[in-house]
């Protein structure tokens, strides 16, 4: 990649956070291209220069931080490992871009009342089943080893995403642990449920 694409690529990607933060202080609604703009003291103008709208940046927004996670995640998978120590590194990681994407995440949380363009919506639903798939598929190696007996992979799957997702509501820097200690917590305590 050139230096001059990658200058731009830097520079959506800022746009792109700063937009998270500011819908997410503000809510989707009530943000507006003119506080994004004036987040990254820049016209408005020049913000519809990158994005033709406030939901194309949004769903840009989801579109960088999936490709992130599923990209990762894949590699984890694709690991030489035993299925528990993938499901512990996918756990940890995921654990990880929840906490370090919160902005991000925040937004994923009902994309349904989100995107009006059923093509982003249905990106973003595509792009949800791709982590589930990749979950289910460590959780079915590790049935088919040996490693885990769960009797509902789908249930356990269910409750070890939503019990990680939940982390973007209550996390905070201040809390009593540190993002690594979570992730270690959440980690030996959701593999449980596969065993």
């Amino acid at each position: 990649m050139s230096l001059r694409k990658q200058k731009t690529e830097k520079k959506r990607i800022e746009m792109l956070r700063s937009a998270a933060k500011i819908v997410k202080e503000k809510g989707y609604d009530r943000a507006t291209m003119d506080d994004i703009a004036a987040e990254l003291l820049m016209t408005k103008g020049s913000l519809y220069y990158y994005f033709d709208s406030k939901e194309q940046l949004v769903f840009q927004c989801h579109e960088l931080i999936f490709n992130e996670a599923i990209t990762v995640m894949e590699e984890i998978s694709r690991m030489d490992l035993p299925a528990r120590a993938k499901i512990e590194k996918a756990i940890i990681t995921h654990i990880k871009f929840l906490i370090n994407e919160r902005d991000m995440f925040n937004m994923i949380i009902q994309p349904e009342q989100l995107f009006i363009e059923e093509n982003h919506l249905r990106s973003v639903l595509e792009q949800r089943e791709k982590i589930t798939s990749i979950i289910d598929k460590i959780i079915e190696e590790g049935l088919s080893k040996g490693e885990f007996s769960v009797s509902d992979p789908k249930m356990a799957r269910m409750m070890i995403l939503g019990a990680m997702n939940w982390i973007q509501t209550w996390y905070s820097t201040d809390g009593k642990y540190s993002e690594k200690e979570i992730a270690n917590i959440y980690s030996n305590s959701l593999i449980k449920l596969l065993l």
